[in-house]
C-alpha cells in the first residue's frame, strides 16, 4: 500500500489509538496500534510505520519505550482493518 491509501484508511475509518489488523503480502498479520513518533512526518514520506504490538500497547503506554515499537514497510501491507 502507498502512504496516501494508508493516510485514506486513518483519515475515514479511525480514531488515534485504534487497534489495526495489519495484513502483508509476506508475513502473517499483526495486530497493533500505529504509533505517532516524533519522526512521524518524516517516515510517513519515505512509508514506514511504528508499530507497538496489542499485547504490549499497555506496557508501552506507561513506559513510551520505543523498545516495544516495531516499524514496518507500508509497500508491504495488503489490507488495513479495525480489529
Amino acid at each position: 500500500m502507498t502512504n496516501e491509501q494508508i493516510e485514506k484508511f486513518f483519515s475515514s475509518n479511525t480514531k488515534p489509538e485504534s487497534v489495526v489488523r495489519i495484513s502483508f503480502k509476506t508475513r502473517n498479520s499483526v495486530v497493533g496500534i500505529f504509533i505517532p513518533s516524533p519522526d512521524y512526518n518524516e517516515l510517513k514520506s519515505k512509508n514506514f510505520w511504528r508499530i507497538v504490538p496489542e499485547a504490549s500497547y499497555e506496557k508501552w503506554k506507561q513506559s513510551k519505550d520505543y523498545n516495544l515499537v516495531r516499524m514496518f514497510n507500508g509497500a508491504e501491507f495488503t489490507k488495513l482493518a479495525i480489529a
